[in-house]
């Protein structure tokens, strides 16, 4: 068992943690806490231009919904 120390800013070194891990804290009793590393999500690939000028090209740009339609889904009865 390692024993580390809080300091000023409220923090406190893992061994065999490393930069951008991120945990979940929960406290079970006072004075004894729990610490579950996080899995990092999988990062998608960002769009290509021409994927996103596709996907605005079929995205419609005006509402397909009528006026009244819209007055009557927003108001009330």
């Amino acid at each position: 068992m390692s024993i580390s120390i809080v300091d000023s800013k409220k923090r406190i070194v893992l061994q065999s943690g490393q930069p951008g891990d991120v945990f979940e804290i929960q406290q079970q009793t006072e004075g004894r806490f729990v610490l579950i590393r996080l899995e990092k999500p999988v990062r998608v690939a960002r769009m290509t231009k021409k994927a996103s000028m596709q996907a605005m090209r079929k995205a419609p740009l005006r509402s397909t919904m009528t006026w009244d339609k819209l007055r009557q889904l927003t108001r009330e009865p």
